[in-house]
């Protein structure tokens, strides 16, 4: 009878099969996102998740929605309400592309004189959208609300990056989870900018705050391409390179790069349509003309703040609900500013805010969206998170898991069903 010998391999061999190096560094470094960014994306994705279901569950309940207009708050489900209003615009571009024209009302004596035009939109969220939809087969709704919700948690992660520089990881969840529940929030899951915006703008803001010019340069220049309050951002960094210019420490080609850079998509957005619209003003004459927003210096705001208090809407555009939420938002900014500002923060971060909060006060609009025109001002949750991180983990989730619930209402049903978001 034969006997098997059993031998053991020699020393250092394996019958295991050797992991490349490289998968084994890429497999480090998604461990370590994971670790990283795990905490940050589950506390954004559980409270938007929660206020979002109050939202739909809302909508479905009340069920006003279904006799509205599609285009207008309307649709045969409650998520179809998400893809209304300006989404149906994105749709259309997306869809269309652009057709820029100044098409008068016949007969129109009124605010609005001029027909609407997607040109008043700006392109960079369509794109994505057209993109998205060709890359996946998802129709256009589909990848609207893929764009914005991925956005979204990019913004969650831009916002906590900010804040985790001045206050640390455990401040920085808490800013990534107010993100979640500030008024205006219901538009982040919607076929709406704002997601978008709020990523670039945090992510830009980061880049300042690194001195990685050039990719703040990019990220503002992309912004420029999403919404015209991009302004804003524009002249934040414009301030920071000059500090740095000043101060000699990042030398000076990176600096002016970066600045040449940024305003690049916003004016050439805008040259673009004015070149089209025959008209160097072109522009502002289509939201004026077909939306009433303007610039008027504060007039429209002084009117909803000096109104309301004693009981009067009798202003433009005047939405009750909405607009007490709009006033608590408002006079809610400067004291959220004054508290930022004892934090000594970078100066991108106090220019880019106090400049966007005076662009949305100083504009004729529906004053009930400031909050939604005021989500962006990520800067205002830093000092709030600050003061929230000494809460113990339980008063932390009560106090957020709460306001997620309420929001709901307040930053979803309210901003599109009660009002015109």
């Amino acid at each position: 009878m034969s006997t098997v010998e059993l031998r053991r391999p020699p020393s250092g061999l394996d019958d295991t099969p050797e992991v490349p190096s490289g998968a084994r560094e890429f497999r480090r470094r998604l461990r370590e996102a994971a670790v990283r960014y795990g905490p940050v994306l589950l506390t954004y994705g559980v409270l938007k998740l929660a206020g979002f279901a109050v939202f739909m569950y809302l909508l479905d309940s009340a069920g006003d929605f279904r006799k509205k207009n599609p285009r207008f708050g309307g649709g045969a489900h409650p998520w179809d309400v998400l893809a209304s209003w300006d989404g149906w615009w994105y749709q259309q571009i997306a869809q269309h592309g652009y057709d820029p024209a100044l098409k008068p009302v016949p007969g129109a004596t009124g605010l609005i004189t001029l027909e609407g035009n997607s040109a008043a939109f700006f392109p960079l969220y369509p794109t994505l959208m057209r993109l998205v939809s060709e890359c996946t087969g998802l129709g256009l709704y589909g990848a609207g609300m893929t764009v914005s919700v991925v956005a979204s948690f990019v913004a969650a992660l831009g916002i906590h990056a900010v804040t985790r520089r001045l206050g640390g990881h455990r401040a920085g969840l808490v800013a990534a989870g107010l993100w979640a529940v500030w008024p205006g929030s219901g538009t982040e899951w919607s076929g709406y900018s704002e997601s978008l915006y709020t990523a670039l703008a945090a992510w830009a803001c980061h880049a300042v705050m690194s001195r990685r010019w050039l990719t703040a340069g990019l990220l503002t220049c992309a912004a420029g391409l999403c919404r015209p309050t991009a302004a804003a951002l524009v002249a934040a960094l414009g301030v920071a390179a000059l500090l740095s210019l000043r101060r000699r420490a990042d030398g000076v080609l990176r600096p002016l790069g970066a600045v040449a850079i940024a305003p690049l998509g916003l004016f050439g957005y805008l040259a673009w349509v004015n070149y089209r619209l025959g008209d160097i003003n072109g522009y502002s004459k289509l939201q004026d003309g077909a939306w009433a927003h303007k610039f008027d210096w504060g007039v429209h705001s002084f009117n909803v703040l000096t109104s309301l208090p004693v009981g009067h809407f009798d202003y433009l555009y005047a939405m009750p609900f909405l607009d007490v939420i709009g006033v608590c938002v408002v006079l809610t900014v400067p004291v959220l500013t004054v508290l930022l500002l004892r934090l000594r923060p970078p100066a991108v971060l106090v220019v880019y805010t106090v400049l966007s909060y005076l662009m949305v006060m100083a504009t004729q609009q529906y004053f009930g969206n400031v909050s939604r025109y005021l989500l962006p001002l990520f800067p205002l949750f830093i000092p709030l998170a600050l003061a929230m991180r000494r809460l113990h983990w339980p008063s932390l989730a009560t106090v957020l898991g709460t306001a997620a619930l309420a929001s709901g209402s307040y930053a979803g049903y309210v901003l599109f069903e009660l009002g015109v978001p």
